[in-house]
């Protein structure tokens, strides 16, 4: 009887110690990772990568790191590898089954950084959500909307999503539409809103010159339709400077019943 005692009280130190030193580990293991995390994220290491890339990375490492740790407790535990392998290789097909959706966001996250349609700090539309990108990680990309709520996005579905980026390019049109009553002359209201768009001094005369015709009408009235080209970061103050500036001079110069049309593309 003495001897299974002792048997069994040798036993439970042995495994006791082991949980002990595994519980040291993780703590340790996490204190560390988070140590390494913010050196990375306040170092300069990747600082030259794109912020998109570098949030991608960031998120990967972090992941590496923890799977290293987990790996490194069930080796303390006395587990052994070989045991482990085989139970993942035999549950290996209902694994993947339950990982489907995950290993579909990794896919396009890795995708997004392999072919980048949109970087952080971008304006984008996709999977019927816009707003700003604020990060792309391993699964999933956080966009800030307008009204500064936050999203979060399966990296999936964007990459099987349309995508519309529009900080992309350095220059944009603003396209307004504005009515007038019919009995109004074109030429006379078409000079009122070219005025208007080349005395704004963030108008571009290129591509192309401020542009403004009819563009259809009813019996009651007349549509107009005007063109700017501005840079990206003036887009919205020319936006509304011009339906502004053309209304306030439409009326000064008494044409009847101006208003402005509401666009369907005002990103």
């Amino acid at each position: 009887m003495e001897v299974i005692i002792d048997s069994l009280a040798a036993l439970a130190t042995s495994v006791g110690s082991k949980i002990v030193f595994a519980v040291v580990v993780l703590i340790i293991g996490k204190l560390l990772i988070n140590a390494v995390m913010k050196l990375l994220k306040k170092g300069k290491l990747l600082d030259r990568l794109d912020a998109s890339v570098k949030t991608f990375a960031l998120s990967f490492v972090k992941i590496a790191l923890y799977v290293l740790l987990i790996i490194s407790i069930i080796g303390i535990l006395g587990v052994p590898m070989a045991s482990i392998v085989a139970a993942l290789a035999s549950a290996g097909v209902a694994i993947g089954l339950a990982l489907q959706g995950a290993l579909s966001n990794l896919a396009g996250g890795i995708m997004l950084m392999a072919f980048k349609p949109f970087k952080v700090d971008d304006f984008v539309e996709a999977s019927g959500v816009s707003g700003v990108v604020k990060e792309i990680t391993m699964f999933y990309t956080v966009i800030m909307t307008l009204d500064n709520k936050r999203i979060t996005v399966p990296n999936g579905n964007l990459m099987n999503a349309n995508i519309v980026d529009y900080s992309s390019e350095d220059l944009r049109r603003v396209d307004l539409e504005f009515t007038c009553a019919r009995n109004e002359d074109p030429a006379k209201v078409q000079s009122i809103m070219i005025k208007v768009m080349e005395d704004n001094s963030k108008v571009l005369d290129a591509p192309s010159a401020p542009f403004a015709r009819v563009s259809g009408g009813t019996n009651e009235a007349m549509n107009f339709v005007v063109r700017a080209w501005c840079t990206n970061a003036d887009y919205w103050d020319v936006y509304f400077d011009l339906t502004q500036g053309i209304i306030e001079a439409l009326g000064e110069a008494g044409v009847q019943a101006p208003a402005v049309r509401v666009m369907t593309e005002s990103k």
